[in-house]
């Protein structure tokens, strides 16, 4: 075994262990184990199952403190225990040992980085679930069916990872595709996970709907916001809401239902309209939207604070040249993230869900 192997692992224990001194401070792993603490004696508490709502919030809670710090301490004694056997293996002049610790703990990193991941998430409402709403930019048909490919696109990406994804509202278009979307999305760091697709997404193509097969270009834009619980006050007064009642559209079958209950409530000072229609129930169709609803405004005011919400509108109002975040250009078989420069020719492996490269970049890149 030469010298220059054996060294680079020394480096690459050290190298973890400092890392995982950086990430006890930063993910304030010592409040979350005492928090953990405090989450399975309520858990104990028989009392807790009297409010089923409650006890759903405090469960998910646990797993994510438990993903968390379990897999802090499990990382913390895998590089301890690498450390000592790499001790007495050299000392002991063992080198299979040493290789099979090199083995281990270039293992070890992967875990490490999977950890350091969750540093990317450092906004209030990561965690949450999200809503994610698609529109089509001005372009007629071809705009729709690009609208339905980023519909598909998304509920494929949810699915890949473990979230559960539920089409709320769909809106036909005249032809073909959609006209617009809303998707809830529920899971951990669901909306950490998407917030960075809030943009306008472009695609270039032959289009199958000209005859002549030429390129067209076309734009539709990503809007996604959190889910906001029972924890967040957001006020809203009944007197500035102006609530319709309207038979539901969409393809049918198992996503769409056609009742007469669907709901559409328009916040009359922002102008903020949310829409549900999966339900056959009126009263629920209501509660989402409501919920919706509050999530928008809550966000809304997340980004007057942030002194970016008039950038966000004006994204959200132009979609087209120049507001675009992501580039599909299906005949040259590339995908281009304008924003990181991520890039791949594997458009089909994006279009069906495939968005892991992009999301990581830009939330490295504080995107």
């Amino acid at each position: 075994m030469d010298a220059e192997r054996i060294n680079l692992i020394e480096a690459k224990i050290s190298d973890l262990t400092a890392r995982l001194v950086e990430l006890r401070g930063y993910l304030d792993i010592d409040r979350q184990e005492r928090r953990l603490e405090e989450v399975n004696r309520e858990m104990e508490d028989p009392s807790l199952w009297d409010n089923p709502e409650n006890a759903q919030k405090v469960s998910k809670e646990k797993k994510r403190l438990d993903d968390t710090v379990g897999l802090f301490k499990t990382l913390t004694n895998g590089v301890n225990d690498a450390a000592e056997l790499f001790e007495l293996s050299m000392a002991e002049e063992d080198y299979p040992s040493i290789e099979i610790v090199g083995d281990e703990v270039f293992e070890l990193e992967k875990s490490v980085e999977k950890l350091e991941f969750k540093r990317m998430f450092n906004q209030p409402m990561d965690a949450a679930n999200c809503y994610l709403e698609i529109q089509a930019g001005a372009g007629g048909t071809e705009a729709q069916d690009w609208a339905s490919m980023l519909e598909r696109m998304y509920l494929h990406y949810g699915e890949r990872k473990g979230f559960t994804v539920e089409l709320q509202e769909e809106t036909e278009g005249e032809v073909a595709g959609i006209k617009g979307c809303t998707i809830y999305i529920q899971g951990d760091y669901a909306y950490g996970m998407l917030r960075t697709e809030t943009g306008v997404h472009r695609l270039v193509r032959k289009s199958p709907f000209d005859s002549n097969a030429r390129r067209h270009t076309s734009f539709a834009s990503v809007y996604v916001y959190p889910e906001i619980d029972d924890s967040f006050e957001v006020e809203i007064n009944p007197a500035d809401l102006r609530i319709d009642v309207f038979r539901a559209s969409g393809a049918g079958g198992q996503h769409i239902q056609k009742t007469e209950s669907a709901v559409r409530i328009t916040h009359i000072p922002t102008g903020i309209v949310t829409v549900c229609q999966n339900d056959r129930s009126q009263h629920r169709n209501k509660e989402q939207a409501m919920a919706q609803l509050k999530a928008k405004l809550y966000e809304a005011e997340m980004r007057k604070r942030r002194e970016v919400q008039q950038q966000t509108e004006d994204a959200k109002s132009d979609i087209a040249w120049g507001h675009q975040i992501r580039s599909y250009v299906l005949d040259q078989s590339r995908v281009k993230d304008l924003r990181t420069n991520v890039e791949t020719g594997n458009t089909q492996a994006v279009l069906d869900g495939d968005l892991d490269q992009f999301i990581e970049a830009s939330l490295k890149q504080g995107v």
